[in-house]
């Protein structure tokens, strides 16, 4: 599972990986496994006839260079993907709310000194002592802070993580208007539209889809954290999703990728009354002949050197075998 294939100054989710290391990836996936496109893969475990070592490569969300960059190289390689799309930002300059609010707290030069925003019933308040101006050392403390593995390094990293956590299981009506109050607060006139963050256009989508290697799969309209809304709202965002990206390719699109691998039992319900193929979590889990077919494992893939890449892609399947 690949989000990015970009070197951004900062990756605090590790969702980016380099060029130079993703051809590395290529290379060692070539030289390891059976490269199989992902509806091969799904089929061949649904008939009980998974081959050993197959791999299949996937994309969350959409971004831009998964199109200028990462298509290149997987031309380049003849190696299949496909491409898991939310549509809400597409042939937009609107970046992920988590990109925008990443770069409102976390890299803006200048901030007030007190934070408070009632959001989704919590008060969260906050004081900048020290933090209103982005210093070089505090800057070089956000472009290489992990969320994923470390706490917060600075008050505004703390107060990003907070804001984060409260706005992820919002509907997008309400995440868009504590963000422009966000904007508002940080003397921000317009939404923050940065060309390396945005999505890409819908010509650049429906070139992905005719391609012979790669495929358009489902991933929401707005991103959703499935599990933390009802069915209804959980089929809504699903079913317009993959109408739309079916309208817009001409394709069928009958795989699904959870955002934030978030989902509960109603979401699996959801993808079988749907009658999607199958869907796919965030779990680092392989891949086996009897995996569930809508809680499909993943493994995501930071920005590790090839020599890492390969040791890890050993160690999964030896936990398998053992």
């Amino acid at each position: 599972m690949y989000h990015r294939i970009a070197a951004p100054e900062a990756d605090i989710w590790d969702i980016a990986v380099s060029p130079a290391h993703f051809e590395g990836h290529l290379q060692v996936l070539q030289s390891l496994g059976c490269m199989v496109p992902l509806q091969e893969l799904v089929e061949n475990v649904q008939r009980g006839t998974l081959k050993k070592n197959s791999i299949a490569l996937t994309f969350d969300d959409g971004y831009l260079d998964n199109f200028l960059t990462a298509k290149p190289l997987l031309e380049q390689y003849g190696i299949p993907a496909t491409f898991f799309v939310s549509t809400g930002n597409l042939g937009s300059a609107k970046e992920f709310w988590w990109d925008e609010l990443e770069y409102l707290l976390l890299f803006a030069q200048t901030l007030p000194a007190q934070f408070t925003q009632a959001i989704a019933g919590e008060t969260i308040s906050a004081a900048l002592p020290g933090e209103t101006h982005l210093t070089e050392a505090l800057r070089q403390q956000h472009t290489t802070w992990n969320a994923c593995l470390a706490p917060p390094p600075s008050q505004r990293a703390r107060l990003f993580f907070q804001v984060w956590q409260a706005l992820k299981p919002l509907p997008v009506t309400e995440q868009e208007r504590h963000l422009q109050k966000i904007r508002e607060w940080a003397g921000v006139s317009a939404p923050v539209s940065r060309a390396d963050f945005v999505s890409m256009s819908v010509p650049q989508l429906k070139e992905l889809a005719a391609h012979r290697l790669f495929t358009i799969g489902a991933h929401t309209v707005h991103h959703a954290a499935l599990a933390c809304h009802a069915q209804a709202f959980q089929e809504q965002e699903i079913a317009q999703n993959r109408h739309q990206l079916q309208v817009l390719t001409g394709q069928p699109v009958d795989l699904l990728a959870y955002p934030y691998g978030n989902y509960n039992a109603e979401t699996l319900q959801v993808a079988e009354k749907l009658n999607f193929r199958a869907a796919f979590t965030t779990e680092e889990q392989v891949v086996t002949k009897g995996a569930h077919p809508y809680r499909m494992g993943r493994l995501q893939v930071p920005d590790w050197s090839p020599a890492v890449f390969a040791r890890e892609i050993k160690k999964a399947w030896a936990l398998v075998k053992s």
